[in-house]
């Protein structure tokens, strides 16, 4: 998800996303000069109310 979509869904401003990924709060992979988010995250950030969301790769490992 783009950095605005997260925005949205999340009712923040963008720039709330922007500190939430420099912060290591919301885990984003860097395409050029933008971001993409993992709609996991972003659910699980929904659902739970907390910002301690965990990225697990195929082989179980955390990223």
């Amino acid at each position: 998800m783009t950095v605005t979509e997260v925005a949205e869904m999340m009712r923040v401003s963008r720039m709330t996303v922007y500190r939430m990924i420099h912060a290591g709060e919301l885990p984003a992979v860097r395409f050029g000069r933008s971001y993409r988010v993992p709609e996991s995250a972003v659910e699980q950030i929904l659902q739970t109310g907390s910002t301690d969301v965990r990225v697990t790769g195929t082989d179980g490992s955390s990223s």
